[in-house]
C-alpha cells in the first residue's frame, strides 16, 4: 500500500519553509555559505549524476551545472511540488519518498548530497545505507549538518564574558543522542513542531563506516556576516571562530 505522506511534519511546515527559502532560492546562508561550499565539494562534471536526499523545494538543484542529471527526493509532497514548479530543467526529476525507506531510483549515481537535513531524520544510518545502495563504487557523498558540536538545539547558546569582552559558545550537553522538538517558526507559538535528532561526531563517523563509506574530508564553515557598532569586534571574532556548519565528503568503498 502506498504510504500517505500528507500528514508528516515537514508537509505541514512546507508553506512556511517555502517563504523563508524564497521558493527554492534558499535563505541567506544557503546562498552565501552552504550551496557554494557544496558545489565546490561535489565538483560535478557534465556526465555526472546526482542524488539529493531530503531535497526540500530544490534549493541545491538551482545551482547545479545544467547538463548534470539530478534526482531530488523528499518526504513532503508540497515541497516536491514546489520544486517541480520552479525547475524547468528536463534532466531533473523529483520523487516523494521517505529517505530511510528503499527508493524507486536507479543505482548508478556518481554523486549524492544530504544538505542540512540528516539531523531531521530519526534514523540517519538508514538514509546513509540508502545512499550507498544507489551510488556507484567510488561515488562521492557530501553531507552538510548544522554543526553538531556547537549548534545543539536547547543545549547550546551564546554567552558573554563582559570583563574579557568575549562572546563565547556554551555547550550544556553533547555526547548523548537527543530527540529535540523544534518550533519551526519561533515568532508563532502555534506553529508546527518538527524534530531534530542530535548525534555526536563520533556517531556520524560510525554511521558512515557502517554504510560503506570512508571520510575523505571534513570542512567547518563560519558565517560571513559582519556586525556594526560597539560590539562589532567581539561579535565578528566569535562569528569567525565558531562554525555554523559541518561538511563531510565521503566516498563509497
Amino acid at each position: 500500500m502506498r504510504k500517505d505522506f500528507r500528514n508528516t511534519s515537514w508537509q505541514k511546515v512546507a508553506p512556511w519553509y517555502n517563504r523563508v527559502t524564497e521558493q527554492g532560492r534558499g535563505h541567506y546562508y544557503h546562498q552565501h555559505v552552504v550551496i557554494p561550499g557544496v558545489i565546490k565539494l561535489l565538483d560535478l562534471k557534465p556526465e555526472d549524476k546526482l542524488l539529493d536526499l531530503a531535497c526540500g523545494n530544490g534549493v541545491l538543484a538551482k545551482s547545479l551545472p545544467q547538463n548534470v542529471e539530478y534526482w531530488g527526493v523528499d518526504i513532503a509532497p508540497s515541497l516536491i511540488n514546489s520544486a517541480k514548479r520552479n525547475d524547468r530543467n528536463p534532466k531533473h526529476k523529483y520523487l516523494v519518498s521517505d529517505v530511510t525507506k528503499p527508493l524507486q531510483a536507479s543505482n548508478d549515481f556518481t554523486h549524492a548530497a544530504i544538505i542540512l537535513a540528516l539531523q531531521n531524520v530519526k534514523s540517519p544510518v538508514k538514509a546513509l545505507h540508502n545512499v550507498s545502495q544507489h551510488l556507484i563504487k567510488n561515488g562521492d557523498l557530501v553531507v552538510v549538518l548544522n554543526h553538531p558540536a556547537f549548534r545543539i538545539p536547547r543545549q547550546s547558546s551564546w554567552g558573554l564574558d563582559a570583563d574579557r569582552k568575549i562572546q563565547y559558545r556554551r555547550i550544556d550537553k553533547y555526547m548523548s543522542p537527543m530527540d529535540i522538538p523544534i518550533n519551526m517558526n519561533p515568532s508563532d507559538r502555534g506553529s508546527e513542531v518538527t524534530m531534530s535528532y542530535h548525534f555526536p561526531l563520533s556517531s556520524y563517523s560510525k554511521m558512515l563506516k557502517d554504510a560503506g563509506f570512508v571520510i575523505e574530508l571534513i570542512e567547518e564553515w563560519t558565517s560571513d556576516k559582519e556586525s556594526q557598532g560597539k560590539a562589532a569586534r567581539m561579535e565578528n571574532r566569535s562569528r569567525s571562530e565558531i562554525p555554523l556548519f559541518l561538511a563531510i565528503k565521503a566516498k563509497k568503498l
